[in-house]
């Protein structure tokens, strides 16, 4: 699976994957550039059909830490699959990165945690009930993947002593995954905060449960770009996400910059 991967950039070797979020791909620009790869090059990679979601690996360097960003992800809602990116979650693995870096655009739970607020997972709730490890092999234990601390406590840290540095204020918490497309009701987000989530979004549970399975730490950062349905009067719309999550960019990529930069 890595063979296209290693034509194109003979002898790198990353650290860290990155997966970038709506509205967030523009992060790309920070990275020294060694090789940008279509994932239609690349043998199980996604077909991405959110025009936000660039659909490239971007491969090279943020200060002295070798990444390999995935700009835009596939999520459970576009075709059913839990599992659309496994293949590029074991590519990267595989490569040799030892950690996966998440962003996602999520709305907000919290009246505190307003929009272009930014938010360090440090646990997730799965919603929906669908599990990209569905179908993997009888008789594979591997499948049975521990999930405590899931999004890991000491890169978790590191995400938030960034984010000092950065002077970006920068909350944790809870993150529930719900499978959209359709935004969710009142009523659902009502019960979301009786389960304890402070954000909600369509994706990065499954891309963390496929990293775990991988063997990767996880660390992963929410751009609130919306408070949740009920919430506050208005309704919801994919535009405002995009609108937010580019008036908002310019903090996230600042964040994510030292933290790659100081990762060590």
């Amino acid at each position: 699976m890595t063979d296209a991967i290693e034509a194109r950039a003979p002898g790198f070797k990353p650290k860290v994957a990155v997966i970038l979020g709506s509205g967030l791909g523009g992060f790309a620009e920070e990275v020294n550039e060694v090789a940008t790869i279509p994932y239609g090059e690349l043998p199980g990679f996604p077909v991405t059909t959110v025009g936000s979601h660039a659909g490239r690996l971007v491969l090279g360097h943020v200060g002295p830490t070798p990444v390999a960003v995935l700009q835009g992800r596939a999520h459970y809602y576009e075709r059913g699959k839990a599992d659309e990116m496994r293949g590029a979650i074991r590519a990267v693995a595989d490569l040799g990165c030892e950690t996966l870096l998440q962003t996602n655009a999520a709305g907000s739970l919290r009246l505190d945690m307003p929009p272009g607020s930014v938010m360090a997972i440090s646990d997730h709730i799965n919603f929906a009930g669908v599990n990209p490890l569905f179908g993997i092999g009888p008789g594979e234990n591997s499948r049975f993947v521990d999930m405590v601390d899931a999004y890991d406590p000491a890169l978790l840290k590191k995400l938030l002593a960034a984010a000092h540095t950065a002077n970006v204020r920068c909350h944790d918490g809870v993150y529930i995954f719900f499978s959209g497309p359709s935004f969710e009701t009142p009523a659902e987000i009502r019960a979301a905060r009786v389960l304890g989530a402070d954000a909600v979004g369509m994706s990065t549970a499954p891309e963390t449960i496929l990293a775990r399975h991988a063997g990767l730490k996880v660390v992963a950062l929410s751009l609130m770009t919306n408070y949740a349905a009920g919430l506050v009067p208005g309704a919801l719309g994919h535009e405002q996400t995009l609108a937010v999550a580019s008036a908002a960019s310019g903090d996230v990529r600042r964040l994510l910059r030292v933290f790659l930069e100081t990762y060590g």
